[in-house]
């Protein structure tokens, strides 16, 4: 007869170590994160941008017509050049990995061919839908609650076209 009440035995419950491999590479994944803060603080502003850079959450980005939103954190950017090319990556199929270095190097990517056809647009604190660009970098991170990726209507409007008599 065993002991202690019920007759069913458990097992012991024990913790497995965590291998060392994952350890070395959730190290790895907290320097990247810290290397890239440190980027996204230019020389001239440190003590304010630094404050911020450690307190601004992720902000959505919604692609009208899509049910999937994205998170994209902007204390990671350095400005609107680099997030055009995040939003270029998250919504542009592009297999073509020298596209995307002639962005960084300023090939003409920026917020109005970040994604073709599409307008980037933000909404403040107030709910206000605002085109993103109008403000500086430092502002628009410190008022953006979410950034909406909005197509751009063909003009209803028909071009007059000239007839021979």
């Amino acid at each position: 007869m065993v002991s202690g009440g019920s007759g069913e035995h458990q097992p012991p419950k024990r913790r497995l170590p965590a291998p060392a491999a994952a350890a070395a590479s959730s190290e790895q994944e907290r320097q990247q994160q810290r290397k890239m803060l440190r980027l996204s603080v230019r020389q001239g502003d440190q003590d304010d941008d630094a404050m911020t850079a450690g307190v601004v959450p992720p902000v959505t980005v919604v692609l009208d017509g899509r049910s999937i939103c994205h998170r994209v954190h902007l204390s990671r950017h350095t400005g609107y050049r680099s997030l055009a090319a995040a939003l270029r990556r998250m919504f542009v199929d592009e297999d073509d990995d020298g596209a995307g270095a002639d962005g960084d190097r300023g090939g003409g990517l920026d917020l109005s061919n970040a994604v073709p056809g599409h307008l980037v647009a933000y909404e403040d604190m107030e709910n206000d839908l605002l085109l993103a660009g109008d403000l500086s970098w430092k502002d628009f991170v410190r008022v953006v609650r979410r950034i909406r990726i909005i197509p751009v209507k063909p003009s209803s409007r028909r071009k007059p076209q000239l007839t021979a008599p």
